[in-house]
């Protein structure tokens, strides 16, 4: 084999992965959302301690603090049955060398993935469903402080919680169906303006 056909077949294979990304993420924007919310497990907690050992073998001194965030971690309000997990991490560059130790925990290792300094794993059941996010930012980074932000506000709120799950609901009821794209846009306005309520309040008052 020519140096010439190596790179060029090195070319196609990152261009296959990179397709096969695009698919992937395009089917994920396909499933119908609809009635896809549920009410709030305790178990989902549990879950977060096993994942959370699990991740802290692999990362290691770079895992500065692990965090349970979003919807399943706020009790009360209706969730995607999805454990989202928060890594503050020291490095990102020792993120990536370990990263095949979150291959060997069955999650897929996607990158940045559209958000600037963010390392990103995913997990999902043989049958595609989706079980587990792990975002990965440095710690103290304004985005892990936006997702801490949001989830300490709506812990303490309990009316501003309700009314992120009553959003949900009407989001998911049914009728016509529902897209991912969808029902990530019928939340954006009111996430928004949550987060700027929210990271001012949790400035002043840092848990």
């Amino acid at each position: 084999m020519t140096k010439t056909t190596a790179v060029s077949d090195l070319e196609k294979s990152g261009e296959v992965a990179a397709l096969k990304l695009m698919a992937s993420h395009r089917q994920i924007r396909a499933i119908s959302m609809n009635n896809s919310v549920f009410p709030h497990n305790p178990s989902w907690a549990i879950q977060f301690q096993d994942e959370r050992r699990k991740i802290a073998t692999v990362f290691g001194e770079a895992a500065v603090t692990i965090h349970h965030m979003g919807s399943t971690s706020i009790p009360g309000i209706l969730a995607k049955p999805i454990i989202d997990i928060l890594v503050e991490a020291s490095d990102l560059t020792k993120i990536d060398d370990l990263s095949q130790g979150m291959v060997e925990l069955g999650y897929e290792v996607v990158g940045e993935f559209g958000i600037r300094n963010r390392r990103y794993f995913r997990k999902s059941r043989p049958d595609g469903t989706r079980t587990r996010h792990v975002h990965t930012f440095l710690q103290g980074s304004p985005e892990a402080e936006r997702h801490l932000a949001f989830r300490d506000f709506l812990r303490c709120n309990e009316a501003k919680a309700q009314a992120y799950s009553d959003l949900k609901a009407r989001l998911t009821k049914g009728g016509e169906s529902l897209s991912w794209d969808d029902y990530l846009d019928g939340k954006d306005p009111f996430i928004k303006a949550t987060e700027r309520e929210a990271v001012e309040w949790y400035r002043r008052n840092r848990l």
